[in-house]
């Protein structure tokens, strides 16, 4: 290898120059070149290293490292991973194997997604992009709270410990039942009993379709009152006001029996055992003729109704009537003293003075002009009873009923008709009453 020499050696220069002879007064220049000694090693100094600088180290550059190249003692231009200098290419150089503790073993920095998990710096590192897996893109490990959703095991994550804006901080979706309110629920009590306070997570009421246990005794989430529950969640009955469809005819909210709806919500008909008043004069719940009430619910009078009968009309037969014995009358024929209104045995009629019916109390001594006033000790027969036996006590002291005797009594509507016998001795008197 040819090699430049100092400028303060040019006189010593390999290359001679001398000045020709042709020039006068010029200085002749030559040159001469430095051979090789003959030792075979290419180089001129003759100390049999092949070095032409004659360092002795064995490499032509000059700089004394042995390696032809860059100064590193070494032939290559990247240097050695774990030697511990970072050289070339290199990163960092560490000189351990360790891929966990910065440097790799590769000689290159540690970084998030390497795959390596640097110690004390990562908590994973599974060298993927995913973010929804057990390490996110922040060599993380995964939890509930970090704003990622982890699949297969989150349902949400919205990163902050608020349980009221749809993800709990379990980092499960909300629902209702969870026992957090949030969402468009009212409440939430956490379980899934729907006839508590709380169904569906609202505020149990009349109408939710949840039958709140205690309070309402139906929910059929309508407002509609025709059907089985109203829209006050009772049971639809009979007097609530509502016609319940299928069921009632009518329904009129009272317990009155005589108006166009009876106590049973159907229609008042004859024959429904309800007098309807203004329509009907009895109703003796069926149609069956001579029973005391036509099929047409009018009064059905008995036979002996319309047969001819006697009238007691005298003033003096009448209750009320005492004269404490000046008059002394009696209902038998032959008597001395009889009645002016006694016609004999026979059906009687009270009218006009005389009351409008026999009296049903005992009268007492003197009264209805004779001592010993006869009044009715059995109740009255209704229409459909006919003709019935009743007990006549006549008044007289010591006892109300001094003496007795049967006689018969119908009911014919409008009045009382009595079949009435001749009484046992005068001074007995068949008393009147206004009932």
């Amino acid at each position: 290898m040819t090699q430049k020499l100092p400028l303060t050696l040019v006189s010593c220069s390999i290359f001679l120059l001398a000045c020709t002879d042709d020039a006068p007064g010029a200085t002749t220049t030559f040159t001469t070149q430095a051979t090789e000694t003959g030792d075979g090693d290419g180089d001129p100094t003759g100390d049999g290293d092949g070095d032409p600088t004659g360092d002795g180290d064995g490499d032509p550059t000059g700089d004394g490292d042995g390696d032809p190249g860059d100064g590193d003692g070494d032939p290559t231009a990247g240097g050695t991973c774990g030697d511990g200098v970072v050289e070339g290419d290199e990163q960092c150089d560490d000189g351990n194997p360790n891929d966990n503790d910065g440097c790799t073993s590769a000689c290159l920095e540690n970084v998030c997604g390497d795959g390596l998990i640097n110690e004390g710096v990562e908590e994973c590192d599974d060298g993927n992009p995913s973010e929804g897996d057990d390490c996110t893109n922040a060599c993380t490990t995964a939890v509930c709270g970090d704003g990622i959703v982890h699949e297969g095991v989150e349902m949400c994550d919205d990163g902050n410990d608020d349980d009221t804006d749809g993800c709990n901080t379990n980092c499960m979706a909300g629902s209702c039942g969870d026992g957090m309110i949030q969402g468009n629920e009212a409440c939430d009590d956490g379980n899934d009993d729907n006839t508590d306070d709380c169904a569906g997570c609202q505020v149990a009421s009349c109408g939710d379709g949840y039958v709140h246990a205690g309070v309402e005794a139906c929910d059929d989430a309508n407002d509609v009152n025709t059907d089985d529950c109203t829209d006050t969640c009772a049971a639809a009955s009979c007097g609530d006001g509502y016609i319940q469809e299928g069921v009632e005819e009518c329904d009129d909210a009272n317990d009155v029996d005589s108006d166009a709806c009876p106590t049973s919500c159907t229609d008042a008909v004859c024959g429904d055992g309800f007098v309807y008043d203004g329509q009907e004069t009895c109703d003796d719940g069926n149609n069956n003729p001579m029973d005391g009430c036509d099929a047409m619910c009018e009064l059905e009078v008995n036979p002996q109704c319309l047969q001819a009968y006697n009238e007691f009309d005298s003033a003096q037969r009448i209750e009320s009537f005492n004269d404490n014995g000046v008059t002394v009358r009696c209902d038998r024929n032959g008597a001395g003293n009889l009645a002016p209104d006694w016609a004999g045995p026979g059906w009687y009629r009270y009218i006009g003075a005389a009351g409008s019916q026999m009296a049903t109390a005992a009268p007492g001594d003197y009264s209805c002009g004779t001592h010993a006033a006869g009044w009715l000790d059995d109740p009255h027969p209704t229409v459909d009873q006919g003709i019935v036996q009743a007990t006549v006590c006549f008044d007289w002291s010591p006892g109300d009923c001094w003496q007795t005797w049967e006689i018969d009594v119908v009911n014919c509507g409008d009045f009382y008709l009595y079949n009435l016998p001749d009484t046992l001795s005068c001074s007995y008197r068949y008393c009147g009453s206004n009932g």
